[in-house]
């Protein structure tokens, strides 16, 4: 029978941030940011993993990337680094969720989109203190098709189904929607121009501010 233990108040998540290769990241991006798409990619990333490791709640940071670059600046803010075995997004996360549990078998594992870059620490505690409460759970885009977070608690299968309309494939597998006031920098993922728009308004971490300033020019 499996066994599932309860997220303890002072237990720390693991989060796992799945990182494409940079010539395949971002191309929504492509044409707004042109020659500094890659380089905006790496700073989204950063920012986003720095920004997690700051939050009480999270343990560390498992990072799956096939790239080298983005693998050396992420290791750099202090993320645990593995390489992505290259069968699609949720297998990556699936590899970066083992290595978590091998780290930290009684802690809760998470699945946290890498491109985040206006992410807030207490945003994003907030969402791990509810996401403790649930075996299984996962938080919607600032779209409401997509996932930003997916989460579970120790002994529980660590099946995430990110990608497309993420949040109704979440839902039907029973998984419990978060729904939080006060968290929009956890919800805004940023693809396309208007959603760094949007993350800008809200204010993104140094990385990301330098790129966007570089882009603007």
């Amino acid at each position: 029978m499996l066994k599932v233990m309860h997220a303890a108040e002072n237990s720390g998540w693991s989060l796992v941030v799945p990182v494409k290769p940079l010539v395949a990241a971002k191309t929504r991006l492509a044409e707004a940011a042109g020659a500094h798409r890659e380089s905006l990619a790496v700073a989204v990333a950063c920012d986003t993993v720095e920004a997690a490791l700051v939050c009480p709640r999270v343990a560390r940071v498992v990072v799956v990337t096939a790239d080298p670059l983005a693998a050396r600046e992420l290791s750099g803010v202090g993320a645990h680094v593995v390489g992505d075995p290259e069968a699609g997004l949720n297998a990556a996360l699936r590899h970066g969720a083992a290595e978590a549990v091998r780290l930290a078998p009684d802690d809760p594992v998470g699945a946290l989109q890498a491109d985040l870059p206006a992410l807030r620490p207490a945003e994003l505690d907030l969402v791990l203190a509810a996401a403790a409460e649930f075996e299984v759970s996962f938080l919607p885009d600032a779209a409401e098709i997509g996932t930003t977070f997916y989460g579970t608690l120790p002994g529980v299968p660590f099946l995430p189904g990110f990608g497309g309309e993420s949040r109704a494939r979440h839902l039907g597998r029973g998984a419990k929607e978060l729904i939080l006031d006060g968290i929009p920098s956890m919800r805004r993922d940023v693809d396309t121009p208007a959603d760094l728009e949007a993350a800008l308004a809200l204010g993104v971490g140094p990385r990301t501010a330098l790129v966007a300033a570089l882009i603007s020019r």
